[in-house]
C-alpha cells in the first residue's frame, strides 16, 4: 500500500526552497555592485544603467 503524501509538508519545504533562493540572489547582487564599485553610484543612476542592460539583452536576443 502507498504511503499518503504531506502536501502542507512538501508546499513548506519548497517556499523555504524559494525563499531561500530569493535571499541568495539578493546577496549575490549586493556583492555583485560592491564588487564593481557601483555602490559608490546614486540610485537613480544604477538603476538607469542596470534598465539599459536589460534592455540591450533583450534587442540581442531578440536579433539572434
Amino acid at each position: 500500500m502507498r504511503k499518503p503524501r504531506d502536501f502542507d509538508a512538501e508546499l513548506k519545504t519548497l517556499e523555504d526552497k524559494a525563499r531561500m533562493l530569493k535571499d541568495r540572489k539578493i546577496k549575490q547582487l549586493g556583492e555583485l555592485v560592491i564588487a564593481t564599485g557601483a555602490d559608490a553610484l546614486d540610485v537613480e543612476t544604477l538603476a538607469g544603467g542596470l534598465l539599459g542592460l536589460v534592455d540591450s539583452g533583450d534587442a540581442a536576443r531578440k536579433a539572434e
